[in-house]
């Protein structure tokens, strides 16, 4: 009898820097999905949002830290140690390129769904993933499917997740007022924002 294909997730971000939001989610992606590894990728150059506040290295640091006691969650540097703008077309390809028979779906949030068709190459990224879009409260369930059907028929899975009302940003800005960030990301996070701000 042949095996089941392995199960595959991949959750890319800038993790600038990683938190409890990131976290959820990607729990319910494995829960719903029943997942056999879920991928974190840092984002290396944003292809079209501003860079990063900390280091790569940094954030693959707070990455690795954040998930180290998850078995079946890595952090992949593919990114990050590629050079020029990161395209997910491109992220995906790697990935899949090193586990060919693997099932893949790319986790996303439904904020940028409807922006789906705009991004580099997203034919090349559905012929290689399906995309898993995390709804939040608040978007209408109708309005998401008819985006999803669409954007990219027959190749979107809709999940639902608790929603966290926490962002990168309102970290950096509690950070920068010398605010503190426990309970918002893990304490390896916590513990490495605080080396970097007394290296700073």
């Amino acid at each position: 009898m042949t095996p089941d294909h392995r199960r595959v997730g991949v959750l890319g971000g800038r993790f600038d820097p990683p938190h409890i939001g990131h976290l959820m989610i990607a729990q319910e992606a494995w829960w719903r999905l029943a997942l056999d590894e879920l991928v974190f990728v840092p984002v290396g150059a944003p292809a079209d949002r501003p860079a990063p506040r900390f280091p790569a290295d940094l954030r693959v640091a707070m990455v690795e830290s954040a998930i180290d006691e998850h078995r079946g969650w890595r952090c992949s540097r593919t990114e990050v140690d590629r050079p020029g703008p990161s395209y997910t077309a491109d992220t995906l390809a790697e990935i899949t390129g090193q586990e060919p028979d693997a099932e893949v779906w790319f986790i996303m949030g439904a904020d940028r769904l409807a922006g789906f068709v705009q991004w580099h190459d997203p034919v090349r990224i559905l012929s290689l993933a399906r995309l898993a879009v995390v709804s939040r409260d608040g978007v209408d369930p109708s309005v998401l499917t008819a985006t999803a059907t669409a954007v990219a028929p027959g190749r979107v899975d809709i999940l639902t997740a608790p929603e966290v009302d926490v962002s990168a940003t309102m970290i950096r800005e509690r950070l920068a007022a010398g605010a503190p960030v426990d309970y918002l990301v893990p304490d390896g996070v916590a513990r490495l924002l605080a080396d970097a701000d007394r290296g700073a």
